[in-house]
């Protein structure tokens, strides 16, 4: 038995913190972070948390494909920003669901979640164990970001996407591949909890600051330039496909000039490669459901294209993906 995703939803908040209003926060301007980065806007969840992003992506999915809350067997989201330790988010958009019979957890792989995310439901559906699966990723970075901080703050947004995941005849995962350097993961950090040396001592001066997402972005971005080829490259030859055999790439959009360095890479058009780094920033494990969402939206998805879908990130990790639409 093979799976296939039969339904995409994505949702983002409304309020926009453009670049210019970025301006009036720290020592930066549109130009400069424009050519650096390709952003000129992100999403900034208000009175929303992960979660609740993640419930709206989650209906639109099913809607999408046509499935009742009730059919889902199991749900898996991808965040790295989630409300709390316990309940999951999973969970939390379980009840908002009302998916009585579906098991619910979350992962935490960050810029490439989405695509283990993905990796893990294909293969509880081969084994037989489900055969209705609902994967998110969702976030609401702006809640670990320091806003006095120009090298960070630029970059992230909040947003939830989410897909259906089905058994099939149809194989529609013709290939996967997950990796991860956790040796070095302290590029790329937020602490979730203050460390403090004397677990009895008093917490109440750890602020956002200590909390907040750190990043050497230098090395980050050098990490991502050579390992996003690798997943490529792994999972292409894992599925016995080429590059010319690929109707469209959705890479993480974390910046333009990664996704620049690809298409360069392996001399693609730059219409077979799908961004939306511009309005959105970097959703971390958001970022490439909400491609596929719009794209199914815009009629760009159509039935037999092969895409190939690849993260990289925190953790540090990477993973790449080949589906079939």
């Amino acid at each position: 038995m093979g799976s296939k995703i039969t339904g995409f939803g994505a949702y983002l908040p409304p309020e926009a913190l453009t670049n210019s209003q970025l301006e009036g926060l720290v020592d930066t301007n549109d130009e400069w972070i424009v050519q650096r980065t390709g952003i000129r806007e992100r999403r900034i969840a208000q009175g929303e948390g992960t979660a609740a992003l993640a419930l709206r992506a989650a209906r639109c999915a099913l809607a999408d494909a046509g499935r009742e809350p009730e059919s889902l067997d199991l749900i898996i989201t991808a965040t790295v920003t989630p409300d709390c330790f316990t309940p999951s988010t999973a969970c939390m958009v379980q009840a908002g669901l009302g998916a009585r019979r579906a098991a619910a957890f979350d992962i935490s792989a960050a810029c490439s979640g989405f695509v283990y995310a993905l990796d893990l439901a294909d293969s509880f559906i081969q084994t037989g164990k489900f055969r209705t699966i609902l994967i998110l990723g969702a976030e609401t970075l702006s809640r670990i970001v320091d806003y006095t901080d120009r090298s960070t703050c630029i970059l992230f947004g909040d947003g939830a996407g989410a897909a259906v995941v089905e058994a099939s005849e149809e194989d529609g995962v013709l290939g996967t591949y997950l990796w991860a350097d956790g040796a070095g993961g302290g590029v790329l950090r937020a602490q979730a909890l203050p460390q403090d040396e004397n677990p009895l001592g008093s917490r109440a001066a750890w602020t956002i600051t200590d909390r907040a997402v750190s990043m050497a972005g230098g090395e980050v971005l050098r990490f991502s330039l050579s390992e996003a080829p690798r997943a490529i490259d792994a999972v292409l030859s894992r599925a016995g496909l080429t590059i010319g055999d690929i109707d469209w790439i959705v890479p993480h959009q974390a910046n333009r000039r990664i996704i620049s360095g690809i298409i360069r890479r392996y001399h693609l058009p730059e219409q077979k490669v799908y961004v939306n780094i511009d309005r959105f920033g970097n959703t971390s494990s958001a970022t490439i459901p909400i491609c596929l969402a719009e794209m199914r939206e815009r009629g760009l998805l159509q039935t037999g294209q092969r895409v190939l879908l690849v993260g990289f990130g925190g953790g540090l990790t990477a993973a790449a993906a080949i589906i079939r639409i």
